[in-house]
């Protein structure tokens, strides 16, 4: 059976880019890998096994057009409120709180937030189907 073990995306700036997952989601670098014309960098946290790929093509300057196609990433956090505020007091500009509903239950808690390369993470609370 097949794992899933890492989601990537291409950044401009590494530095830019460590610095904003370990801000907003504690991730820390697990490996770098240096090539002659990209670098690839990969982030994770204790919490999963699961982690991010970081593609840094050596001498690309200009942001990436992210088109129609791409959707979001995704992480679970226990207090999505708490995170939230907390993102909102360092200055990261979460989106806004959004509770959805079905069937008259809360299906997700949840809020995104963009990265220094305009992708979309959604933060949502540790609930239902959402662990």
């Amino acid at each position: 059976m097949a794992k899933m073990i890492h989601s990537m995306i291409r950044v401009v700036d590494e530095a830019r880019s460590v610095e904003f997952y370990g801000k907003v989601f504690g991730l820390t670098v697990a490996d770098r890998i240096d090539f002659e014309t990209f670098t690839l960098v990969y982030m994770s946290n204790p919490e999963t096994g699961f982690e991010l790929e970081l593609t840094v093509n050596k001498g690309r300057t200009a942001p990436y057009n992210l088109g129609d196609g791409y959707g979001h990433l995704a992480v679970s956090v226990d207090e999505v409120a708490v995170e939230h505020a907390r993102l909102e007091k360092a200055g990261l500009n979460p989106g806004k709180l959004v509770e959805l509903n079905r069937d008259g239950k809360l299906f997700a808690l949840f809020f995104f937030i963009t990265d220094p390369d305009g992708y979309k993470i959604e933060v949502l609370q540790r609930h239902g189907r959402f662990r």
